[in-house]
Order: C-alpha cells, then sequence, then structure tokens
C-alpha cells in the first residue's frame, strides 16, 4: 500500500517509520530541520508530489487548528479512491469537514503521546478508532494497532470527545495546577516527585495540542467538577473537621478503587 502522511512531529514521524516496515511510504513536512531527519521515507518537497505519489492512504498528522485547511488544500492531488485519515485529539471540527468531503475517512486517536509513551512496548496502551470511518480504513488500522499489542475502542465522533474531556482534559488540568504552585527551592518527597516527572511531560507537550485538549468543548463541565470538590476540601481543611475528612476519602477510594469497598 502506498501511504502518505503530512507532518513531521512526533506522532507523524513515529507512524512514518512503523508503516515503512511494510508498505511504501511518503511524508512532506514544511520544516526543513525535521525533513532531514527523516530516514527510510521518501520525503515530498511539495504537495504537489502527493498526485504523482498516488496515495491509497492519506494520514494528515499536522495540529488541530491547521488539519482541515491542510484536507482542503491537499484534495486535489488525491486519486479519487484514497482513503484520508486524521489523528486529531478532539473530533468536533474535522467530523464537520468529513461530512462534506468527497474521500472515504478513517479518524483514529492514539491514546499514546510520544511524550509518555514506550513507543517501543505499546501492549498496555489504548488507540481509539471512530465509528462512522469506512470499514476499510477502520479494518486497516485495527489491524495495525492491534499487531503492536495496543487496544482498540470504537467511539462516534460525539462519544470519543466527551470521553477525553475525562481521560485527557482532566489529569491535563490537575497537573498544570500542580506545576502552578511548584518551588524550586522546595525539597521534594517521593510522591511530589513521582507528580513532578508527570507535570514534566506534560508540559514538555507541544503547545498546540495542550491547546486541542483543553479547548475541548467538554473541558469547562470537568474543571467545574474539580473546582467544586476543591472549594470542599477547602472547606474541610479550614473547619478541621476529621469526621468529613474521613467521609471525603472513603469517597475517593472508591472512585478509584470501585471493586473494593473494605
Amino acid at each position: 500500500m502506498k501511504i502518505a502522511i503530512l507532518g513531521a512531529g512526533r506522532m507523524g514521524s513515529w507512524l512514518a517509520k512503523e508503516f515503512s516496515k511494510g508498505h511504501e511510504v511518503g511524508i512532506y513536512e514544511k520544516d526543513s530541520v525535521k525533513r532531514t531527519e527523516l530516514e527510510d521515507v521518501r520525503v515530498f518537497e511539495a504537495l504537489e508530489e502527493l498526485a504523482r505519489f498516488g496515495p491509497n492512504l492519506l494520514v494528515n498528522a499536522v495540529t488541530l487548528d491547521v488539519t482541515v485547511p491542510v484536507f482542503y488544500e491537499i484534495e486535489r492531488y488525491l486519486p479519487g479512491d484514497c482513503i484520508i485519515a486524521d489523528l486529531a485529539s478532539i473530533k468536533g471540527v474535522v467530523a464537520d469537514y468529513y461530512r462534506e468531503c468527497p474521500f472515504r475517512f478513517a479518524s483514529v486517536h492514539p491514546m499514546f503521546g510520544p511524550t509518555f509513551a514506550d513507543l517501543g512496548s505499546l501492549k498496555e496502551e489504548n488507540a481509539i478508532v471512530i465509528k462512522e470511518s469506512c470499514p476499510e480504513g477502520t479494518v486497516f488500522f485495527r489491524q495495525f494497532f492491534e499487531q503492536l499489542g495496543v487496544r482498540v475502542f470504537e467511539y462516534s465522533f460525539a462519544e470519543h470527545d466527551a470521553m477525553m474531556a475525562y481521560s485527557l482534559t482532566l489529569p491535563f488540568i490537575c497537573s498544570m495546577a500542580f506545576s502552578s504552585r511548584c518551588d524550586k527551592n522546595t525539597v521534594p518527597g517521593t510522591t511530589f516527585a513521582k507528580h513532578m516527572n508527570i507535570a514534566k511531560g506534560l508540559l514538555a507537550e507541544d503547545d498546540h495540542l495542550l491547546a486541542e485538549i483543553l479547548f475541548n468543548p467538554y473541558s469547562i463541565r470537568e474543571l467545574e467538577g474539580i473546582t467544586t470538590k476543591l472549594e470542599y476540601l477547602k472547606h474541610i481543611i479550614g473547619e478541621q473537621d476529621e469526621e468529613e475528612l474521613k467521609d471525603f476519602l472513603q469517597r475517593l477510594r472508591n472512585n478509584v478503587f470501585p471493586g473494593d469497598h473494605s
């Protein structure tokens, strides 16, 4: 299969490397520095080269803010039977595009960012394939991820974005709140050090990716849920109410240990 990839960021470069093991891969990247770092794949100097390459699958791995404009820009260079795909963390905008576009599509979301995940061993990681994707695209990406040991789930566009507010926005907000109170002069304990490592990994991500996650239309709901609980905890601490704290901690344990009510 001929696969074209747009964008040689962390995920685009990783996909190019993996796809090249069994497919003919070409990649386009505007950044000349990133282009020189690519190995074992054909590098396009201009988008017009897509027409000569004639991809069976095109994966759009650019940032969310330009994903749809890039799709519009490259439509005229693709064969009519090409499947187009995106990796967007939030699907609302691309869902609107797909409803009108002339191509079959596959919308996927690898839930393992290159910052945190061990890309050499993905057996504990997850990926999502959107239900509205074409059958051929669904089969391709499901097989690709499963061969790497990745668990694959299928959700609709709407289900995906609601879930991402919980699984991504929630921990991102918590890490950002922690980071806002960090003091370089503090001597860290074990728990602090673990949180610091998570925060460093998060803040090493590209600003566009963080914006994608945080600007999810469902994010405010999660943020309001956190602030409500923090206000309640502030009340408990202010009142030094040990019994109320005990009840609060038990509810937290029930959340994180749902099968253990001891």
